[in-house]
């Protein structure tokens, strides 16, 4: 609120523009001074990076000058000490300046500057050697901070237009540079182009100079001002127009302008929030369904009969029976609390108790949302928000798995121990539902006979099925379709980090249905659905994903004007809609899953069938859908401005969540500048595991547990097999991802969803210089995955490939692809390791293709007889050891590993004591004995070396 002074009234004549120059003046010192001071004292020692120094790059980044050398990092700290004043006193001066009476947005911003001024403070004084995570924190902080502080000062600019014309330039000018920045810094990261690093610098610099420009423009606006202060032209008072007024004035009678023109109020926002976090609860249960269903057919290897527990979601069957439903529409915050026993199935040790307990949280929370939409389905702006809440709910699971590497942290299958974070999230959750139900009003007179539609239910039912299998199958996480699009490297496409952009997409639509009413629920949508959905199944890459982002975008705007049709249709809709979306999960299982199920062989390899079948239903959902002119006619003033009121604050959550999505984005950049555990020993620690999908014997998440065992071995390559969990039976996760950031190594993910294998990944210490992906020959059984990847350790190029045969049932897929394998290895020139499942017995059967003068390869220890599945070859560099290494309760499957030297050539296989190895090339004496964990060396009880 502006201080109550009278014009006139002066306390100190300085003029308020003195306070933008110094804020200027210090900036530009501390930066510049610390550059020049860096040029001439250590200028070669500033250029170079991990990668290349001078001459490939000859001009330092901002990280590097104002780092931790000395003098450059005092000279960075003194003059930024001295901006402080200033900074704070300009932040103050632009809230004088632009507050009114009754106006939260000025405060907004000035809390924002406030905030940002501190971070800076922050990734100033803790450097990265001083603490690495809090410097990364404050340091992202200020970045998002920047954006919310940039768009609040252009809205309050007073109506100057040449400080307008300033800041649209610099905040311009400053966006636009993040293009080419993230460009040339993926460039030199991901890349490692020489150069690119410098040019990189150059537009960090621009970033500098934009930044302190844009707030330098303050001085235009300072002008009438007097310190402390004199207020010449009553600036202080809300007399002038503000270039948010003029825009609203023009936008008053659109979407835009009723939304944003709004009054903020903190009561609606935070019942706005509770919305959200019911949703967000919603899709956490929805999603863990499938992952705890899929635990049984995993241990049954085939139908265990716990499958049936998945049509638990058509209890709004329920809601047809009228005394049913009205029992449930008064009580519905009961039935929300009910359904919470899916979060609190973490407390139920025994899988089956789980099971039924999420299958009867996920029962009720469908019954108590359609019940919700249905009770408010006289009332738009109520319907309109409960679905926007269950939509946003959606990005939020997608952000929360992003956060968390694929996992969600409410899941039933997380706890503390493994990153679970299930107390929180149940506390949350009982909150907002007391919040949230507060305001549900049953509708008994139902909708108008005029506005009844003439259409089937069924057709009603079928696009809401097709909208909930797009969105659960392909956008509850955010890398599932950079999967589908990835081909392995070079990187020629997006990589895990990037899922801010489909979320970005999915954000872009949900707020594209809010400021477009009618303009999604039409056959052009549908074609761009159509298109995007055809453009993600048939290409790769970049431009694969370009569909999946456009598929995103329409599913999401899709939903409002879908779910509002299936509520006018009545509850029998919902009941019949969550039926069929049942059977489209099947389908989408049944593709991949064709040799364990019944009728398998009709569905083999056909996710285009599914993804048609999609687009189509959702067809059937617009086509029953009342033209949304017919209803507009009817909205009233004070209607539309109730929903665009509440759109408003979904809006506002909507948009911090990408903040926070854009946040994760940056920290979950790979570095790419891993380092092998003994490299001055010129070792390849490689290993083979099967994960069994990533859930151990007790339906836990086993990431932690394997990253530990995996860390403790020092494995610098590994290969996984069973790793391919992006499908709703698996919950739609990514095992690699967390593996790959927290042991610090490059991942090859394999081939994707789309290719209807149960997957096979690599990670490795060393860069993956090129990697193919090959389906072989499977014309009877599930279909046998192989990546071949080009490394290169120490300086010489090595060939590790990792590959899955079929089942034991199918000999002659078996044959074929042994052949096939064989080819392919025997082809490559370079030094090879295979790292392998095979099922067979040693020195029997397809055993002499893979090992002989057929593939030129040998066999890590031809005299380990007890062996059947995993396999451990090589060709043309020394096999120094090998272990097998018990599995605990991680997986049905134990760990291979073996040890290699490079440049050194193949050995006999005679055998040596321990103590004739020197201490690097020896496995960790951890795990002799017992062990640690239930994990040591088995069968033959301790590692074996060769001379």
């Amino acid at each position: 609120m502006a201080p109550k002074v009278r014009e006139g009234d002066a306390v100190v004549a300085l003029s308020g523009k003195w306070i933008s120059w110094a804020h200027t003046a210090f900036a530009y010192s501390a930066f510049i001074g610390a550059l020049v001071t860096g040029l001439f004292l250590h200028y070669h020692k500033i250029v170079e990076n991990e990668y290349y120094g001078y001459p490939q790059e000859w001009f330092p980044s901002v990280s590097a000058t104002i780092g931790d050398r000395y003098p450059e990092r005092a000279v960075f700290q003194f003059f930024i000490a001295m901006t402080s004043g200033p900074r704070l006193l300009l932040v103050f001066l632009w809230y004088i300046l632009t507050a009114r009476p009754n106006a939260s947005f000025p405060k907004i911003v000035a809390g924002v500057g406030v905030f940002r001024t501190l971070s800076c403070g922050g990734w100033t004084y803790v450097t990265s050697t001083d603490d690495h995570g809090w410097h990364d924190i404050f340091m992202i902080s200020y970045l998002v901070a920047t954006l919310p502080w940039t768009l609040g000062c252009l809205a309050l600019s007073p109506n100057n237009p040449k400080a307008v014309k300033y800041r649209k330039i610099l905040a311009g000018s400053f966006f636009g540079t993040l293009v080419p920045l993230i460009y040339y810094f993926i460039q030199h990261k991901v890349h490692k182009v020489p150069g690119a690093y410098t040019i990189y610098a150059f537009y960090e610099w621009a970033l500098i100079l934009f930044d302190v420009g844009f707030d330098a423009v303050t001085a235009l606006d300072f002008d009438g001002f007097e310190l402390i202060v004199r207020d010449v032209k009553g600036s202080s008072r809300g007399k002038t127009r503000q270039v948010a007024d003029a825009v609203l004035e023009k936008q008053k009678d659109k979407p835009v302008g009723n939304i944003f023109g709004a009054q903020f109020l903190w009561a609606d926002a935070l019942d706005a929030a509770a919305d959200v976090y019911n949703g967000f609860v919603f899709w956490s249960m929805l999603t863990s369904l499938g992952l705890t269903v899929w635990y049984f057919p995993l241990w049954h290897m085939g139908i265990s009969g716990y499958e049936v527990i998945v049509m638990c979601t058509v209890s709004p069957f329920l809601l047809v029976n009228a005394t049913l439903r009205s029992l449930v529409i008064q009580n519905v915050r009961l039935v929300h609390l009910l359904s919470l026993s899916g979060l609190l199935a973490y407390l139920a040790k025994t899988p089956e108790y789980r099971l039924f307990s999420v299958a009867f949280g996920v029962s009720m929370s469908c019954l108590a949302w359609t019940a919700t939409w249905y009770a408010e389905r006289s009332q738009p702006s109520g319907l309109e928000s409960r679905i926007l809440a269950w939509s946003i709910g959606l990005v939020t699971s997608s952000v929360a798995k992003f956060a968390f590497h694929t996992n969600n942290p409410i899941w039933p299958i997380m706890h503390a121990q493994n990153g679970g974070w299930n107390k929180l999230g149940l506390l949350l959750a009982a909150v907002a539902i007391l919040r949230s139900t507060r305001t549900i009003i049953d509708n008994r007179g139902g909708v108008d006979l005029a506005d009844r539609p003439k259409t089937s239910p069924f057709l009603a039912s079928l696009g809401l099925a097709g909208l909930l299998f797009g969105l659960h199958s392909l956008l509850s996480d955010s890398s599932t379709m950079i999967l589908w699009v990835w081909e392995g490297f070079p990187v020629r496409g997006p990589i895990a980090a990037n899922g801010v952009l489909t979320i970005a997409a999915m954000a872009l639509g949900i707020l594209s249905g809010i400021l477009f009413k009618g303009a999604f629920l039409s056959w052009t949508n549908l074609l761009l659905a159509g298109l995007g959905a055809f453009i993600l199944t048939s290409y790769q890459n970049w431009f694969g994903y370009m569909g999946a982002l456009l598929l995103a975008t329409t599913l999401m705007a899709s939903a409002t004007p879908l779910i509002t049709s299936a509520v006018r249709h009545g509850p029998i809709s919902f009941g019949l809609g969550f039926l069929i979306y049942n059977i489209l999960v099947l389908a989408h299982v049944w593709v991949v899953a064709y040799a364990f199920v019944p009728g398998g062989p009709l569905m083999r390899e056909h996710t285009n069938w599914v993804m048609t079948a999609t687009i189509l239903f959702l067809g059937a959902g617009v086509y029953a859908s009342p033209r949304s002119e017919s209803i507009s006619t009817k909205r009233t003033r004070s209607g539309t401005t109730a929903r665009s009121r509440h759109a408003s604050y979904y809006t506002y959550v909507l948009l911090v969540i990408q903040l926070i999505a854009l946040a994760i984005s940056y920290l979950r950049f790979p570095t790419n500048d891993y380092v092998p555990y003994h490299k001055e020993d010129k070792v390849i620690t490689a290993g083979i595991w099967t994960i069994h999908f990533s859930l151990d014997n007790d339906m836990w998440s086993s990431e932690r547990r394997m990253r530990d065992l995996i860390k403790e071995l020092e494995i610098d390559v590994i290969g996984l097999l069973e790793s391919d969990l992006q499908r709703i039976i698996m919950g739609n996760r990514d095992t690699t991802q967390y593996l790959a950031e927290d042991l610090g190594m490059y991942v090859d993910y394999g081939p994707g969803p789309d290719k209807h294998t149960w997957g096979s990944a690599l990670l490795s210490k060393f860069p993956i210089m090129n990697s193919t992906h090959h389906l072989l020959p499977s014309p009877v059984g599930e279909l046998a995955p192989a990546i071949h990847a080009t490394l290169d350790a120490y300086g010489e190029l090595v060939d590790v490939v990792v590959f899955h045969s079929g089942q034991e049932e199918d000999a002659e897929d078996r044959r074929l692809q042994s052949e096939y394998l064989a080819r392919l290895m025997k082809e490559s020139p370079r030094p090879l390791i295979l790292l392998s499942y095979l099922v067979m017995k040693p020195n029997e059967g397809n055993y002499h293709t893979y090992v002989g003068e057929k593939s030129g390869m040998k066999d890590i220890d031809p005299s380990d007889w007890d062996r059947w599945c995993e396999y451990i070859l090589y060709r043309g560099i020394r096999r120094s050891g090998y272990a097998r290494v018990s599995r605990s309760t991680i997986t049905d499957t134990e760990l291979q590993v073996g040890k290699f030297i490079i440049g050194q050539p193949e050995s006999s296989n005679e055998r040596i004591n321990e103590e004739q190895v020197p201490d690097g090339l020896r496995f960790p004496s951890l795990f002799r004995g017992q062990g640690v964990r239930d994990h040591r060396y088995h069968v033959f009880d301790e590692p074996r070396y060769f001379v």
